[in-house]
């Protein structure tokens, strides 16, 4: 069964899905529609696989590394205090991991809480010319030979 995910991934080999960052060595690294906190990402697996326990040996090894790579970068370019990582499937039942940055500035009542629990429709859309500076900002991170962490 296709699913969002498949049909992001095949618009990313293809060149035409604007919320691309990088393709990195286990997929596509893109920014969240919408922007429920500034510097919100995915990673989504190429190729598309059912969850995290389909992948074995390197290949998984690789996503979660990726994963947390992309996590350092997001870290260190949004100066959020840390990142919340789900790899969830329930919705889309297709590997892909949410790179969810978490900052000082967010409501108190929420700020401790799943980011599933703020207003979702709020949030800023992701915009291609809004949000260039901040994907090229992460595409640099990433192309780097290390990520450098604001913690490290």
């Amino acid at each position: 069964m296709p699913t969002a995910i498949h049909r992001q991934v095949d618009l990313a080999r293809r060149g035409e899905f604007a919320r691309v960052i990088k393709r990195m060595p286990s997929g596509w690294a893109v920014l969240g529609d919408p922007q429920i906190t500034p510097g919100y990402c995915l990673l989504l697996p190429d190729p598309v696989v059912a969850d995290l326990n389909a992948l074995t040996g390197a290949a998984r090894l690789q996503f979660l590394d990726d994963m947390a790579r992309l996590g350092d970068a997001v870290l260190a370019v949004t100066g959020a205090e840390r990142i919340n990582y789900e790899i969830l499937g329930n919705v889309e039942p297709a590997l892909h991991a949410h790179v969810i940055p978490r900052h000082a500035s967010e409501d108190p009542e929420l700020r401790t809480k799943p980011v599933w629990l703020h207003d979702w429709t709020r949030a800023a859309p992701f915009d291609p010319a809004r949000h260039r500076e901040l994907a090229g900002l992460l595409a640099a991170m990433l192309s780097a030979p290390v990520v450098p962490c604001s913690r490290r």
